[in-house]
């Protein structure tokens, strides 16, 4: 059985160091029209052909806006200006633990694309309802609908 539970954490670093959860930084890159950028996991990866925000792990010697910058730029082409922390999420796969850092992504420059030949898309966020994301991603999507709805 999996789990998630959304979790505020200050220094997630600490707290990576203590378990055997992957600790990935995840962004919700926002356009001027409020959709957001979303890709197709490769079928080889876990949890592939379904959909995700991008990011990846954060590494030993990296805060959590530093990944978040360095994932972004070489996976999406774009350099990062302006990002908030909107959400930490850990959840259990049978197979992976995983802390997800949820960033808020406004403010980027460069041409937005999926650089790792992923199949890619702009969506509204009403919309995400519609794609198929890893388990662990639907409190993302959840949290992110609710925080629009407060601030439109």
């Amino acid at each position: 059985m999996s789990h998630a539970h959304v979790v505020q954490v200050k220094n997630t670093n600490i707290v990576m160091a203590k378990s055997k959860r992957v600790h990935v930084a995840v962004g919700v890159i926002q356009n001027p029209d409020g959709a957001v950028f979303i890709s197709r996991r490769h079928a080889h990866l876990h949890q592939g052909g379904k959909w995700e925000f991008p990011g990846g792990k954060v590494e030993a010697n990296e805060d959590v806006y530093q990944a978040l910058c360095r994932e972004l730029h070489e996976e999406c082409n774009i350099a990062v200006h302006e990002a908030s922390p909107l959400t930490a999420i850990t959840f259990d796969y049978p197979d992976k633990h995983v802390l997800l850092d949820v960033w808020m992504v406004t403010h980027f420059s460069g041409d937005v694309r999926q650089k790792e030949g992923q199949e890619w898309v702009w969506v509204p966020v009403h919309q995400l309802d519609a794609y198929q994301f890893p388990a662990a991603n639907v409190a993302i999507i959840d949290c992110l609908q609710d925080f629009l709805r407060r601030n439109p």
